[in-house]
């Protein structure tokens, strides 16, 4: 393929809102102990070992010394390069695919209403054509209703079976990944957990579920692939996090305190009466529950691993295991929660303090706080947190009417423009909306969608605090975050025109333009956009993108032009890293 030509700087235009902030750096709170330091050790010498394989035994470099050649100062003018590379000057002239491939055609660029359009943004991994149109047709209420009962109203066989063949192992019992992997440990399944948690986000017809499973995955986080839960992490994104994501938030967080992989996180399975460990007491007050600003003591933090202790795992099958005579005896009180505590087997006691602090108010009111900042705007209006914190205490800690309320809110009708795309989601919306699908190696495409993530600083589960990544603008203006999206945007427009070799499956490039060519460059941007972003662009942007390719927006356009040849991966690219396109 044509080398990347530099962006000219009028094309700079289109990204003068990104600020120079910096990727976000995860807080200092390393809380490690030495069989963490251990795990930690073995998993970096099982990278050094994987790594080494790829290097000459007798310590010599792969490579040759490159050859110093004087490369000219002076670029070359469109119409030089444009005959440089004649032989793509017109995409559609290409021979169809192979097998491997999926071809479509050309789709309809019917705009789509503007509350549907904004309830797909926000409820979905990227608005599409397909799911904007499902939403008209159906009603908001009515797909925001299938949405919150996905396992009921929203079959997905399609993607279960995507998710069952290529990750079997997911389906393994802890004790039985230690039995599979003994006396090792292993990031089998913390990679196979990433792998199918993007595919969901990609494929999945339950799309509100997903972005949920997000949501919970940042609250009550475990990280993947290696880590303290290597063994169990893939059980606790299915016990826990997907099974209540829409559910009750005081089952999921009785659930993720009993789970092994939380009990290895945040190191509660070592907590004991005689050295309690502070750790999982503190975040289940401080991140989990009520809050920084929460009203408790120093001194309940204490109190907190006390009522906790006993709640471990079993070291031989890894499952969760409660030790009766690890547990504190003697009476406890916390935030308005009080138990005498009397007995050894003290899993109840553990279990109504968690059930307490799920329904407290001020729980409500940090939920609800952090919903509205990821569905509304960075600042939500506190009128907004209060309705939502409301709802919460009077459902029992149910989500699903939470979630309800708050799509249904003036305040969310209101806040198109306010939610800016994190890096994860804006390389998911980007194969979402060129129509990327399952192919011939689902899997290891998906891995390359995840080191991409990674470069752009959102490996999904990859912080490393107990925090979860941030959902707010400025941390993620950063030009590193940027320029590793936009070579997404590039190189997946440019695998969309191979013939073949493709790891999945693309519809042709060309089936992002109309029926009918566009009479003009500005109109052929324009057209992109209404198919890419669902919306347009400013008429400095499609200037931006029309002064890129030497042209302006009034400049005739042909079916041998560049613009809808070899250089429309270009063009589609420049679309996707507008503005309009990286809001959420």
């Amino acid at each position: 393929m044509p080398p990347a030509l530099p962006r000219r700087s009028a094309a700079a235009a289109l990204v003068a809102s990104a600020v120079d902030a910096v990727t976000p750096v995860p807080d200092a709170r390393a809380r490690s102990d030495s069989r963490r330091a251990a795990r930690s050790a073995s998993a970096a010498a099982a990278a050094d070992a994987a790594d080494a394989k790829d290097e000459p035994v007798d310590g010599s470099s792969q490579y040759d010394e490159p050859t110093v050649r004087p490369v000219s100062t002076t670029a070359p003018s469109s119409a030089e390069v444009d005959l440089a590379y004649a032989p793509r000057t017109a995409l559609s002239g290409l021979s169809p695919l192979s097998s491997r491939v999926v071809r479509s055609a050309p789709t309809s660029t019917t705009a789509s209403s503007p509350a549907a359009l904004h309830l797909a943004r926000r409820a979905s991994w990227g608005a599409t054509p397909a799911l904007t149109a499902e939403i008209d047709a159906r009603g908001a209420t009515a797909w925001l209703d299938a949405q919150l009962n996905p396992l009921t109203a929203v079959p997905d066989t399609a993607m279960d079976q995507l998710v069952a063949t290529t990750w079997p192992r997911l389906s393994l019992k802890t004790w039985e990944v230690h039995d599979k992997y003994y006396p090792n440990s292993t990031g089998d399944l913390g990679y196979d957990v990433l792998g199918a948690y993007v595919a969901r986000a990609l494929w999945s017809r339950r799309q509100l579920l997903e972005v949920m499973v997000d949501f919970w995955t940042n609250h009550l986080v475990v990280t993947a692939p290696w880590g303290d839960a290597w063994d169990s992490v893939h059980r606790y994104q299915i016990d826990v996090i997907r099974r209540f994501a829409l559910g009750r938030y005081a089952d999921m967080l009785v659930a993720a305190a009993k789970h092994p992989a939380m009990l290895a996180q945040l190191d509660n399975e070592s907590s004991t009466k005689r050295a309690p460990n502070e750790n999982f007491g503190r975040e289940v007050l401080e991140l989990h529950t009520v809050g920084v600003a929460g009203g408790y003591l120093e001194s309940d933090i204490r109190r907190s691993a006390l009522a906790l202790t006993g709640m471990s795992t079993d070291e031989e099958s890894g499952e969760y295991y409660y030790r009766q005579i690890r547990h504190h005896q003697g009476a406890l009180s916390i935030l308005g929660w009080s138990n005498s505590n009397a007995s050894a087997q003290g899993e109840k006691v553990g279990e109504a303090y968690l059930t307490h602090l799920a329904r407290h108010p001020k729980t409500a009111r940090r939920i609800a706080t952090k919903l509205a900042v990821r569905f509304v705007s960075d600042s939500p209006p506190s009128s907004l947190v209060d309705r939502l914190a409301d709802v919460y205490l009077a459902n029992d800690t149910k989500i699903a009417p939470v979630l309800k309320a708050l799509f249904t809110s003036g305040e969310f009708a209101a806040s198109t423009g306010q939610k800016v795309k994190r890096p994860l989601e804006n390389i998911v919306s980007t194969a979402r909306v060129l129509g990327a699908k399952p192919g011939p190696d689902t899997k290891g495409w998906l891995d390359g969608l995840v080191w991409t993530a990674r470069n752009a600083g959102q490996a999904p589960m990859g912080w490393p605090a107990p925090n979860g990544y941030p959902d707010v603008a400025p941390a993620w203006a950063g030009a590193g975050a940027v320029l590793a999206v936009w070579n997404w945007h590039m190189g997946q427009g440019w695998a969309a025109t191979q013939t073949s070799g493709n790891q999945i499956a693309y519809p042709a490039l060309t089936s992002l333009l109309p029926t009918t060519l566009p009479t003009t460059h500005g109109a052929l941007v324009d057209a992109l956009a209404s198919r890419l972003l669902l919306g347009s662009v400013p008429s400095s942007s499609r200037d931006a993108i029309c002064a890129f390719l030497d042209k302006t927006a009034a400049s005739p356009l042909r079916s041998t032009d560049a613009a809808v040849g070899w250089r429309l991966p270009y063009v589609v690219a420049l679309v996707l890293d507008t503005p309009q396109f990286a809001a959420r």
